[in-house]
């Protein structure tokens, strides 16, 4: 079992997930809950690193053998899809954790089939409307021996909800009027954006098969700077007070009460990136204060949401520009940040 792996892997290694910085809360409750094989949701925020995490556990997973050339990551011991079942030799290759994480993006337009798989009507009258040969399995069956991971669970439809409800309660998958044994072993790790208004509600009963762990921003700025650091392109040089500039006004626009959506860690790095090339373009190979200033506009306005109380009163360009100045340039990171720009920024 995957949890059996996971469980030796977490009760020797304390730090295994390596690729996310911070969120510590988060890491010890994903440990606990996979460590059971509980299914999980991690609800949290655009780019605080959901994907990244979950990506993160797929790399933990040992090496196994698989049938070669198996899209399903059948074992000998154990296959599960058509062809491998039907053949008794088999000759083996050895696939990564990495390799078997699969990714499903809610969407309603996603459908039944698409997730559990099809009956093929042609086979179906050679082989048999019952035959495992006329079956087509869907994207779940290629997470077998891996990790399933749905982005965004909750934009996928009531229809799409229910039929997963069958598949981790009764390991069985009803397409039209077939059933299908659902012999897969995997780890479901789900994702929920709480501030995206155009989704489905999730069921109570479909709730209650997962537990929820929760991922917010970056704990303090410290963090968030290791993380632009560690994930944003660096074409120019970026002073530490500069760095620390960036990372503090996406982090005071988090607390704004006016700001119902709030910017990421990818604005922090943006900001980063784009500051850099806006140095560049002017000739310099260190970046100045005036290159963080003109790519406000262009990082920010659509990754914030204002208030409707205050939408209709001023735009999200205008109150970024008034932020900026009320919080940065007016105060004394202008002040101290003066000095720097002279030649040595050329």
């Amino acid at each position: 079992m995957l949890s059996e792996q996971l469980k030796e892997i977490f009760l020797k290694n304390k730090e295994p997930f390596t690729d996310i910085l911070g969120q510590e809360s988060a890491k010890q409750g994903i440990k606990s809950a996979l460590m059971q094989d509980r299914h999980i949701i991690i609800v949290g925020a655009p780019g605080i690193g959901k994907t990244t995490i979950a990506k993160n556990i797929a790399r933990l997973l040992p090496d196994i053998e698989v049938v070669e050339g198996c899209s399903y990551n059948c074992s000998r011991e154990n296959p599960v899809c058509p062809s491998c079942r039907q053949q008794k030799n088999h000759k083996t290759a050895r696939v990564s954790g990495s390799k078997r994480f699969v990714r499903v993006q809610g969407s309603p337009d996603l459908t039944v089939e698409d997730l559990l798989g099809d009956i093929d009507p042609i086979k179906a009258l050679k082989f048999g409307p019952l035959s495992l040969e006329a079956f087509t399995p869907g994207k779940i069956f290629k997470a077998n021996n891996g990790i399933l991971f749905f982005d965004e669970l909750n934009r996928c439809p009531e229809k799409l909800q229910n039929a997963l409800l069958q598949v981790l309660e009764e390991r069985k998958a009803t397409i039209g009027s077939y059933d299908v044994d659902f012999d897969v072993d995997f780890i479901f790790v789900a994702t929920m954006n709480p501030e995206d208004t155009s989704t489905e509600k999730l069921s109570d009963v479909l709730l209650d098969r997962f537990d929820v762990v929760y991922m917010d921003y970056p704990e303090n700025i410290g963090i968030e700077k290791k993380i632009v650091l560690a994930k944003g392109k660096k074409l120019a040089n970026v002073s530490d007070e500069l760095l620390t500039l960036m990372a503090y006004f996406i982090r005071l626009l988090r607390e704004d009460e006016k700001l119902e959506k709030k910017p990421s860690v990818r604005a922090s790095i943006g900001l980063y990136e784009r500051s850099q090339s806006n140095a560049l373009l002017k000739g310099r190979k260190n970046v100045g204060f005036e290159d963080i200033k003109d790519v406000l506009v262009s990082v920010l306005s659509h990754r914030i949401r204002l208030k409707p109380s205050v939408r209709y009163l001023e735009s999200a360009e205008d109150f970024i520009k008034e932020q900026f100045q009320k919080n940065i340039e007016n105060t004394r990171w202008q002040n101290h940040l003066e000095g720097q720009e002279s030649g040595d920024y050329r």
